[in-house]
């Protein structure tokens, strides 16, 4: 390691080799990997960019969250939620679990550890990461060293802010969602809420029960469906009769199910998509809205359904249809993306929307040592599932490559022995 000075602060870096994999992030998908190897006496370094574990939970979400689908699709490999838990655990108790997973599991992530890029060296064999870590007035660069790579960085790695005429002109507040915790300093205010997925949705209820006047943009079609029927999840009776119906039947009755319970949710301005709502969900990835109330607020016109945007003004918004819409505030529930083109230097397995090329459940393995968790647009089951099969894989490459190095000395002891 050697150290030089510059501008006032000082550089240092540093080699670090790494006898198993490299997982890059430290979320679900990060911790669930780690969980696996550990079981399969795997080594491994967990490189996370934050200073917590799942610090999308702990840093970008609002406080009423709760998981949207029963908690035995969204436990991580190895331990279940603790049975007192809710069936839909809060924001603060999936945090707990996480926690204790990590504890139970010791996997100890290399924190403030910002990937700054990851490349295979064909010449060595072998993959190169840099990081960059800050600590103060100094910086320091690492580079890891492994035979393998294991990208776990997720769907959701970054917020994403689309670019709307007028919006840098408009004199209100203007946040992402994942800056929003609650709607209590919205009391009394006029909120724009732009994007009508289930945080959308969500946040629209949150600020109507602190008094706030949301109103919510919905330019595209959306299927809008109850999280229960009959006290049963709808998403665990769709993934039931997944087992036994086709997929258009399957659409078919959740449908009529939501007529039921919810009306026709086009009369209040959510018109549905012509494809079923799993259809769609398993073509591209698009999640149905899981309804917790904000439907009723809609109906009673506390939440208030606006078309697409066409101008922010200064204290306004000019919509597609003509009509002005005097606001305070702007929240942008308008989703994530991956953040892997920026920093994984391939263009095979990953496609440059951060997603890999090939469709789940074949999107978990590359090449040349290279694997993907959490990239399968199926929720933390999706995620449970990579990292069973990579940890599977692994423990089988590690396994053939001890035998190969092993080999190798036996062989070059013989050839000393006859010397």
């Amino acid at each position: 390691m050697f150290e030089f000075s510059g501008d006032g602060d000082y550089l240092s870096r540093r080699s670090v080799w790494v006898h198993g994999p490299v997982i890059v992030g430290a979320g679900p998908s990060g911790l669930a990997v780690g969980a696996c190897l550990k079981e399969q006496g795997i080594p491994f370094v967990v490189l996370e960019k934050a200073s917590c574990i799942a610090s999308l939970w702990q840093n970008r979400t609002y406080d009423r969250l709760r998981l949207h689908i029963p908690k035995k699709f969204c436990q991580l490999p190895k331990l279940p939620f603790p049975q007192e838990f809710p069936e839909y655990p809060t924001k603060k108790q999936f945090i707990d679990y996480l926690e204790s997973y990590a504890s139970r599991f010791d996997i100890k992530p290399e924190f403030n550890e910002c990937v700054k890029s990851a490349k295979y060296d064909e010449a060595c064999q072998l993959w190169r990461v840099k990081t960059v870590s800050a600590a103060g007035s100094s910086r320091t660069e690492v580079e890891y060293i492994c035979q393998w790579l294991v990208v776990a960085t997720g769907e959701n790695a970054e917020c994403v802010v689309p670019e709307i005429d007028g919006l840098k002109e408009f004199s209100g507040e203007v946040i992402h969602v994942s800056e929003y915790k609650s709607g209590e300093k919205f009391a009394g205010k006029r909120v724009l809420v732009v994007g009508c997925g289930n945080s959308g949705m969500e946040v629209s209820l949150d600020l109507c029960n602190y008094n706030a006047k949301p109103s919510i943009v919905v330019r595209n079609s959306v299927h809008v469906l109850p999280r229960e029927f009959c006290g049963k999840s709808t998403f665990e009776l769709a993934m039931m009769m997944m087992k036994w119906l086709p997929l258009w039947l399957v659409d078919k009755i959740l449908l009529i199910q939501a007529w039921l319970i919810l009306g026709n949710t086009e009369s209040y301005g959510l018109k549905r998509p012509s494809v079923g709502p799993m259809e769609l969900k398993n073509a591209k990835g698009k999640t149905p809205v899981l309804d917790v109330g904000a439907l009723q607020k809609i109906r009673s016109g506390d939440i208030k359904v606006v078309p697409g945007i066409k101008r922010f003004l200064k204290g306004a918004v000019e919509l597609v249809n003509g009509e002005k819409l005097e606001i305070d505030s702007v929240v942008l529930a308008t989703g994530y993306r991956s953040n892997v083109p920026y920093w994984l230097q391939e263009t095979e397995f990953f496609s440059q929307n951060g997603f890999p090329t090939s469709l789940f459940p074949n999107g978990w393995k590359g090449k040349s040592g290279l694997y993907a968790a959490g990239f399968t647009k199926k929720g933390l089951s999706g995620t449970s599932a990579d990292a069973i099969k990579i940890a599977q894989d692994l423990e089988e490459v590690v396994v053939e490559d001890l035998k190969q190095k092993q080999r190798k000395v036996s062989c070059h002891r013989r050839c000393i022995s006859q010397l």
